[in-house]
């Protein structure tokens, strides 16, 4: 039964007592579950969203349930609150998992929900997990029951709402975004399950100094989930090594593998990537060398920063200084050659040539007008003395007839020539910027379109 379920899972307290070794037994819970937060004061971070007179923690507080969606990265609390707002508005509580149900389990947690409202009046949370793994058709079945009030709808999810839940379900919650935890919030995390007797260490006798929860709290990178595991297995290895102290070498084996958040496709990627190419076209070296390390750091494929370093090189910088698109290049053909770790030192230098050189996007927003002058005139004829005349008959009747040879022009060339269809008359798309190379190129182009228009 849902309620028995609830029980448990909110009573945090449950089974923590008993648990003194590694995990043996049938009672044994992972410390990440036994800490879970049982109210408020115990949640840690997001006080942005459960600060006093926040909108949500006024819902909560004062039994005001709604549909709602949590959108953070993992390990910030999402499944716990959802639990917590179930339990405080003495609501069932049924968990779904996106991973592992389909429509038939959507189906009996609706059955289930459609029993408790009719027999003892109670509402129920419907919590789904990983909501982002639905597909449509699964995330259209909840809408009706949202509608009517069958159940309140509470979906976690670690992807952005906009572009993976239906617009449908997304009018019908309200969506509240859960930050990563800062390191002081993880090591009050920290600090709570080596001082908490029922159901944290303190039983078993653990001990760790002040420089070593900081320096956990940093490899949990945010998440609260992993800095408790990373604490259990170290407790574990602390013991196994006949003493009851976590030392940083005992940390170092635990926390080596530890990777910074990068989730290679969605958003922590768009978001870095961002970042590096803003801080590039900010002119900022440092700032760009670090995001690049950051993506690196995380798992980013190399090849996949060169290609953008590359398009930078065209979108920010242009002809003001057409050595970046050239140093681009070679950095991506380097680096296929060398490979990681030597490789990426080239990319490096890349990324400062590009952050540190004259900026541009004259190039950029040139081409982005031609393009769309090109889909709006339609097959505009072109001029007759531009058309190419290879055969005498065509040159008869008119083929290049007109044209300007430029080499054979004062200065090779040809003032008051024209190159547009005729429909169109003369545009202008290429403005270039007074930095760098295009400084000097602007000016050429103000003599020669000066001629032009005397001619």
């Amino acid at each position: 039964m849902a309620g028995d379920r609830q029980g448990s899972l909110l009573d945090s307290g449950a089974g923590g007592g008993d648990r003194t070794g590694t995990a043996e037994g049938p009672d044994y819970r992972p410390l990440a579950d036994r800490m879970r937060p049982r109210d408020l004061d115990e949640f840690a971070g997001q006080q942005h969203i459960l600060g006093a007179g926040s909108p949500l923690r006024e819902a909560i507080e004062h039994d005001r349930l709604h549909s709602m969606v949590f959108w953070g990265p993992p390990g910030t609390g999402k499944t716990t609150l959802a639990r917590m707002i179930a339990a405080r508005c003495g609501a069932e509580f049924i968990a779904v998992s996106a991973v592992l149900s389909g429509v038939k389990d959507i189906r009996a947690a609706i059955d289930r929900a459609r029993e408790v409202r009719q027999y003892d009046g109670r509402p129920t949370v419907l919590f789904v997990d990983e909501v982002h793994r639905f597909n449509k058709a699964q995330q259209d079945a909840f809408l009706p029951h949202v509608e009517d009030g069958t159940v309140f709808f509470i979906g976690a999810t670690t992807e952005n709402p906009s572009f993976e839940l239906n617009n449908a379900l997304l009018s019908r919650v309200r969506t509240y975004i859960l930050k990563a935890l800062t390191a002081d919030d993880i090591r009050g995390v920290i600090d709570r399950a080596l001082e908490d007797g029922q159901r944290g260490l303190a039983g078993r006798g653990i001990a760790m100094d002040q420089e070593e929860r900081d320096r956990l709290a940093g490899a949990a990178d945010g998440d609260a989930r992993r800095a408790l595991l990373l604490l259990e297995i170290a407790a574990d290895l602390a013991e196994g090594e006949g003493d009851a102290r976590i030392t940083g070498d005992i940390l170092e084996q635990v926390s080596r593998e530890t990777l910074r958040r990068f989730d290679k496709g969605g958003d922590y990627f768009y978001d870095q990537i961002s970042a590096l190419h803003k801080a590039m076209r900010g002119s900022n070296p440092d700032a760009s060398l670090y995001w690049f390390c950051r993506m690196v750091d995380g798992g980013c494929d190399p090849l996949y920063i060169c290609r953008r370093v590359v398009r930078f090189a065209s979108e920010d910088i242009g002809n003001a200084d057409p050595r970046a698109l050239q140093l681009g290049l070679q950095a991506w053909d380097t680096y296929e050659r060398l490979g990681s770790p030597e490789g990426d030192l080239t990319i490096a230098q890349a990324i400062i040539y590009m952050a540190c050189a004259a900026k541009s996007n004259a190039v950029y927003t040139a081409f982005k007008a031609a393009t769309r002058d090109a889909k709006s005139t339609g097959s505009a004829e072109v001029p007759m003395h531009l058309r190419n005349a290879p055969t005498a008959l065509m040159k008869e009747h008119g083929w290049s007839e007109g044209y300007r040879y430029a080499h054979d022009e004062p200065d090779g060339f040809a003032a008051g020539a024209t190159y547009f269809p005729d429909a169109m008359g003369e545009t202008v798309y290429y403005e270039p910027v007074d930095r760098g190379l295009e400084a000097r190129i602007a000016e050429r182009l103000r003599d020669l379109r000066a001629r032009n228009r005397e001619a």
